[in-house]
């Protein structure tokens, strides 16, 4: 079997990361098994979708990594093979068109509900040999109904959740086209599935009440249903199903708060699959590893705390280059200018071990790129003894002479402290404050590489006249 997956979102709103769990799990399948991965935009509810929707979800895929083989394939480019559907389904006897209208249907489900039963429609207009239907209303355009099979059951062995059993006295004659013509959800999931091969659905469990109906929709077209897997779903930090509404933040903001996409892609991962006790891993590894075997049947709950970890992981292990490209975007929109200063990797190099996220490097790496401090005789003199100046005055002279290293600096620091029998805080806050009007810096013979000695030495001088 040539495996054939697809991620089929409704762009009627921002994509989240309950959303593109959907579509890591059915990329990563297709690609363990060199199958094929499709984008299909299931935007036929024309008031609610919107093209930038879309564009977010392309946008996130993409910025995930998430590769195409076909796609995007966009449902209100298909109208007519739908209709055209529709119309075998009638002329076979499989579908039939229903006069009954909404104020009808309304006080049937009241009156069912008010006896206690399932609200359903009751088949008024289904045809049947002996039955005589009512009479064709004037000026009333029909929905179009599927004859769902009467008796028996669904039963499929859903990869996840193991075998489900639908009884097809739960289901009613569902409606597959509006009275404008217009197909619904559920019809177009099936006619899509069967014309594009789909071989594996692998999807949120809202959708499993959809399954018993699609299947028989399939089966009456003389379709092999594919594989499902229904995965449970995500929830947010406050135990709620993740959405909008609930807090949930998208994609894009994610990217926007200096993400990597490499992290997003791990943690998402681990929401609802595991392989062994593996915390960190690379996406390869990750569809080496990848079978629906290893889903999880219990609710996922979005962790931000182990989010924030995982992408700090990932920025501490990252090559100083490529998290400089990275970054640079957040640094230029600080007014950072990345250009002129010190060499900007070897700036977000220095940072990287402290960050949490791309915004938390350029934050830090103003202090690289912002003009010398300009401090008064009472800056000076309130955060610099007067007893520690003769210590200053000689580590400029040796730094003036020292190799511009890491170690070599340090020996100049070990060479002052003993000379002076002072701590190392003693010297390196004033060191600090001098280069940045500021003490908190990363290690400062780290600093001193990075700012340059000829910079190093100018701003230090300033304080030993």
């Amino acid at each position: 079997m040539h495996i054939r997956t697809r991620f089929a979102p409704s762009p009627t709103g921002f994509i989240h990361l309950g959303n593109l769990r959907s579509a890591l799990y059915p990329w990563a399948f297709a690609r363990h098994n060199k199958g094929d991965f499709i984008l299909r935009i299931e935007d036929t509810d024309l008031e609610r979708s919107s093209q930038e929707a879309v564009d977010v979800i392309i946008e996130g895929m993409a910025w995930l990594g998430l590769d195409l083989d076909e796609g995007p394939i966009y449902q209100m480019q298909r109208i007519d093979r739908y209709r055209e559907v529709v119309k075998q389904m009638l002329d076979s006897g499989l579908a039939y068109p229903c006069y009954m209208s909404e104020e009808q249907l309304n006080k049937l489900r009241d009156q069912q509900m008010a006896n206690k039963e399932k609200p359903r429609y009751n088949g008024l207009w289904r045809p049947e040999p002996g039955k005589t239907l009512p009479p064709v209303p004037e000026g009333v355009s029909p929905v179009i109904r599927f004859k769902n099979p009467i008796g028996g059951s669904v039963i499929w062995n859903d990869a996840v959740k193991g075998q489900i059993e639908i009884s097809n006295d739960e289901l009613d004659d569902l409606v597959i086209a509006r009275p404008d013509g217009t197909p619904t959800y559920n019809f177009c999931v099936v006619i899509d599935d069967m014309d594009m091969n789909i071989t594996h659905v692998i999807r949120g469990d809202d959708h499993v009440n959809n399954t018993p109906r699609q299947i028989n929709i399939m089966k009456a077209l003389c379709g092999t249903p594919p594989v499902y897997a229904h995965l449970p779903t995500v929830l947010n930090d406050a135990g709620e199903k993740m959405s909008k509404r609930n807090g949930a933040m998208s994609v894009r903001d994610y990217q926007k708060a200096g993400y990597l996409p490499d992290a997003i892609l791990n943690y998402l991962a681990r929401l609802g699959w595991s392989h062994g006790d593996a915390e960190i891993f690379t996406k390869e590894q990750f569809v080496d590893w990848f079978d629906l075997e290893s889903l999880g049947r219990s609710p996922a709950q979005h962790n931000p705390e182990k989010l924030l970890w995982l992408n700090h992981q990932y920025i501490q292990n990252s090559e100083p280059a490529k998290l400089a490209a990275a970054t640079k975007p957040f640094a230029h929109e600080m007014g950072i200018d990345t250009e002129s200063g010190p060499n900007f990797v070897q700036v977000v190099g220095l940072l990287k071990d402290r960050a949490n996220t791309l915004i938390e490097i350029a934050e830090g790496a103003k202090l690289f790129y912002s003009p010398a401090p300009n401090l008064s005789a009472d800056q000076i003199k309130e955060n610099i003894a007067e007893s520690v100046i003769p210590a200053l005055k000689d580590l400029v002279e040796a730094i003036s002479s020292a190799e511009p290293t890491k170690e070599a600096y340090a020996a100049v620091f070990k060479q002052i402290l003993a000379k002076y029998q002072i701590k190392m805080p003693a010297l390196a806050m004033p060191v600090r404050f001098a280069l940045f009007a500021t003490t908190q810096t990363p290690a400062i013979d780290s600093v001193l590489v990075v700012l340059g000695k000829e910079e190093a030495v100018k701003r230090l001088s300033k304080v030993v006249q």
